[in-house]
């Protein structure tokens, strides 16, 4: 039976769906971010987490009727992502639910309309599934929906019972799977079978409360829960073999595979996996990077680390050599913002974050490969828990990759032993932690019995004289120092800043006869002012007398941008929330950082109040006005204190009349039309009720302007079209581009096809069985999986074993097993092709009817499919 589904874009496939429950009094909303309110998970999992307060009745409902299109993150799978057709880390579920107001009947009734009159689906291709013991629901399907009885499948409580945990909400679930090859009949239906069905939807039906006896009773309200998997439904609609090869996540893995000059298609297995979990896992740490996760050692950033790295690594598998990850993630981005605008909004933060990481890695993988192959040569019966602990703790190698890795040699790790030298790592921390001077600290806390605290002139001074009161290379104190130093100097006083509340230090230099030293960074130690920098030229001795002049400009970008974080502040009380309080900062000469206590994200809309806010605070010039006062008075004027800060008696106030007033150390602008211009680059959570923005002031603003329109001319030129035209010009490229890779898909599967009828004459009969075993000249890995289901279908009972060399020392191979050969016969595919794969130094396996397998040594190939034939023969006699 051939059908081809009418095709949809994955943005058109989230768009209907929303829009259909729309229609249906369905409040449409937007998804949640992957950073989840629950305590009880790291990232969003699921489509219904968000509304779990409701349906736990900790929360009452806003409406009774919602749609969503949610991004989850799951990695209990992690293995699985690239080597099956589904599994993924990063997916959306597009959901629709009700909060007390309709349920079973309506949500079946509508879960049929979507699939058949929106999506097109032929009712002879959908399979449903009903909990064994919901004779509602069977017969809702069977009487009001008409779905003929053969296609309603009974499942038990651990495939089509939802709950929430041991006691609480629960109800039975119904599932939708799309089904393949229905010319196969409705008799002896196996919705495990994945090489036929596929479950496309899932209705909840939230209908009990369970105690702690088990025991369950009706909900007074009952819920409706459901999702839809959009990467599926893409699969289905787009008539691709998998969910990779969707619109959804192919470019990025035609990205990756452009970087080293291959087709896709005609990779070897392995390849392809490593595309494959590139594609997944690039989406998945662009937006949880997106939604504020950073790389760490614990929690949501440890999984955010583990997929960039997996990335990294399979990319070096497939021959890329160096630093790759952004090429793709910009590819990742592109594909995503149309959904999530955020995404393009953070687009820096999010490529730098993934450069950082990725730098880290690539430092240690290298020699964390070879350290591991050193251990893999040794042929162990296990990697050692101290192994495992010297490629963690040396290579940065996490546990999980070196497990994973081991597996590929069929070896396990001892993680209890990696867990005793781990603990040990830890009691070493703590002792060095209680005995550890640092040279640097401990030479000026010495200085600090002979030396005043230095004299800090810069509120008021550029440049100033000064004395040389201490000089120090490495830490350690010496008499002077000679060009080509790199030293610490103490002065008894400077014009130069220090690095404190957030402001970064001054960059200047220190002159004298025949002396130049470049200042490059400031720290306040002890109360001295400690200037790190260079000696360029001469010679500088303790004592010496010597010109401190700091550089203007960058103290003016300082300026504005530290006035400029005040003002920010001032705006987000005014506009989102006056008890936002400050949880941070970072004035730097080139940008602004500002964290903040918030329990939500700023919306767009009140990003741009802030910007015009503040852009008209510096329009209309406020002096500055500063001054030193009690503590006391400084609060009764309503001065802003940052929250868990020390301070003294007195106290330092920046005050622009009318705007804000806080108490602060750091250096300002004189009047806010100093500042220039004021524009926010991203908004984003960094922790749990903590928000970030980052912007920039002054100058910086026409930098950040003038990089975006050379981007914007770079495109014009490139496309010979005006700016405003670039996004059409953009849609219509991505649209040929969709154009032909369908056709061309197409023709390798009319080649592949046509092959394989050539091939019919070459089958033989073994009893009521037929066996057709051989080889497909030039065809890959997907051409001969097409082919063999094609010849299996046409022998009817029997056995089709298929082999090709897509590459030099490549052996693909297939088979594929009608019904009554696994059953009567006992033959398991995935086990026959495995064994054949290891003649040719491969390995393979796959379902019990359908299989595929790969090699390395193409010489053996013939003997291989000798081999397959006389087993096959033998075995069905």
């Amino acid at each position: 039976m051939t059908y081809s589904p009418q095709y949809l874009s994955g943005r058109e496939i989230r768009q209907k769906f929303l829009d259909f429950f729309a229609q249906r009094g369905h409040k449409i909303l937007p998804s949640a971010s992957l950073v989840p309110e629950d305590p009880t998970v790291l990232l969003t999992i699921a489509g219904m987490l968000p509304f779990k307060p409701i349906f736990l009745g900790q929360k009452k409902a806003e409406f009774s009727r919602a749609t969503t299109s949610q991004k989850c993150i799951r990695t209990n799978d992690i293995e699985n992502v690239g080597r099956t057709a589904r599994h993924h880390t990063y997916f959306e579920m597009l959901g629709n639910f009700s909060f007390g107001d309709y349920f079973k009947e309506q949500a079946i009734s509508w879960s049929w309309e979507l699939s058949l009159q929106v999506f097109g689906l032929p009712e002879e291709r959908i399979v449903v599934s009903v909990f064994e013991e919901d004779d509602e629901a069977y017969e809702i399907w069977r009487d009001k929906i008409g779905v003929n009885e053969k296609r309603i499948k009974r499942m038990g409580e651990e495939d089509n019972f939802w709950k929430s945990g041991p006691t609480g909400p629960c109800g039975p679930c119904s599932e939708l799977y799309y089904d393949f090859h229905p010319e196969l009949g409705d008799d002896n239906i196996d919705l495990e079978d994945d090489t036929r069905f596929i479950e496309f939807y899932n209705l909840v039906f939230m209908q009990y409360n369970r105690d702690s006896n088990g025991n369950l009773t009706p909900l007074e309200n009952k819920n409706i829960d459901t999702g839809m998997g959009l990467e599926r439904m893409a699969q289905i609609l787009q008539s691709v073999p998998n969910n990779y090869e969707t619109d959804l996540i192919f470019p990025i893995i035609k990205t990756a595979a452009s970087i080293i000059k291959i087709d896709y298609f005609k990779a070897d297995s392995n390849t392809k996996t490593s595309l494959k979990v590139i594609g997944d896992h690039v989406r998945s740490v662009v937006q949880m990077i997106s939604d504020g996760i950073t790389s760490e050692n614990t929690g949501r950033g440890y999984v955010l680390r583990r997929l960039i790295r997996r990335v990294v690594r399979h990319g070096r598998l497939i021959g890329i050599e160096g630093a790759f990850i952004n090429k793709v993630a910009v590819t990742a981005i592109s594909l995503l913002e149309s959904a999530y605008p955020e995404v393009k909004e953070r687009e820096k933060f999010i490529l730098a974050e993934l450069e950082r990481e990725e730098s880290l890695f690539l430092q240690t993988l290298e020699n964390g490969e070879k350290k591991l192959s050193e251990i893999l040569e040794k042929k162990p019966q296990q990697i050692s828990g101290l192994d495992a602990f010297t490629l963690y703790d040396t290579y940065g190698f996490p546990l999980e990759l070196t497990e994973e890795i081991a597996a590929e040699y069929n070896l396990t790790v001892d993680v209890e032993a990696f867990q005793v030298e781990m603990d040990k790592q830890r009691d070493r921390s703590r002792q060095a932690h209680e005995t550890i001077d640092l040279t640097l600290q401990g030479s000026i806390d010495k200085l600090g019995e002979h030396i005043h605290p230095t004299e800090f002139l810069g509120y008021g001074d550029s440049q100033s004289t000064a004395k040389v009161e201490a000089v120090l290379v490495e830490g350690n104190l010496v008499d002077s120092a000679e060009a080509g130093t790199q030293i610490q100097i103490i002065l008894d006083q400077t014009p130069f800043y220090a690095e404190s509340g957030g402001q970064i230090g001054d960059r200047g230099y220190l002159s004298g006869e025949n002396l130049l030293v470049r200042v490059e960074d400031v720290q306040k130690e002890s109360n001295m002012f400690v200037h790190f920098g260079k000696v360029e030229r001469g010679i500088i001795k303790v004592g010496d007398t010597i010109n401190a002049q700091i550089d203007r400009a960058c103290r003016r970008r300082a300026q504005a941008n530290h006035t400029a974080t005040h003002l920010l502040q001032a705006a987000l009380k005014e506009i989102v929330d006056h008890s936002i309080s400050q949880a941070g900062s970072l004035v730097a000469f080139d940008s602004l950082r500002f964290d903040f206590n918030c329990p939500r994200a700023v919306t767009p809309e009140e990003l741009e109040q802030i910007e015009e806010r503040i852009n008209t605070w510096i329009a209309e010039a406020h002096d500055t006005e500063i001054a030193v006062m009690s503590l006391d008075d400084a609060k009764s004027k309503g001065a802003i204190a940052m929250f868990g800060e020390k301070y003294g008696a007195e106290v330092r106030v920046i005050d622009v009349p009318g705007v804000s007033m806080e108490l602060c150390g750091g250096t300002h602008v004189r009047n806010t039309a100093e500042i220039g211009l004021f524009k926010i680059i991203s908004e984003k959570g960094i922790s749990s009720g903590v928000r970030r923005i980052e912007a920039v002031a002054g100058p910086a603003v026409l930098e950040y302007l003038n990089l975006r329109d050379n981007i914007v001319k770079n495109l014009s030129e490139r496309f010979k079209v005006k700016p405003e035209e670039i996004p059409h010009r953009i849609d219509s490229l991505q649209n040929e581009l969709k154009k032909a890779e369908k056709q061309i898909n197409a023709l390798k599967q009319e080649v592949a096809l046509a092959k394989s009828d050539g091939l019919l004459s070459l089958a033989e009969s073994v009893g009521e069985f037929k066996i057709l075993v051989a080889k497909m000249d030039d065809a890959d890995a997907d051409s001969i999986k097409i082919a063999a289901e094609r010849l299996q279908q046409k022998l009817g009972e029997g056995g089709v074993i298929l082999a090709s060399i897509p590459a030099e020392n490549k052996v693909s191979l297939v088979a594929a097993f009608s019904s009554k050969v696994v059953k009567d016969k006992k033959l398991h595919a995935g086990k026959f092709i495995g064994g054949i794969a290891e003649i040719c130094g491969g390995k393979g396996g796959g379902k019990p009817n359908f299989a595929q397998a790969g090699g390395r040594d193409s010489d053996k190939l013939e003997s291989a499919l000798a081999t397959a034939k006389d087993d096959l023969l033998k075995a069905l006699q």
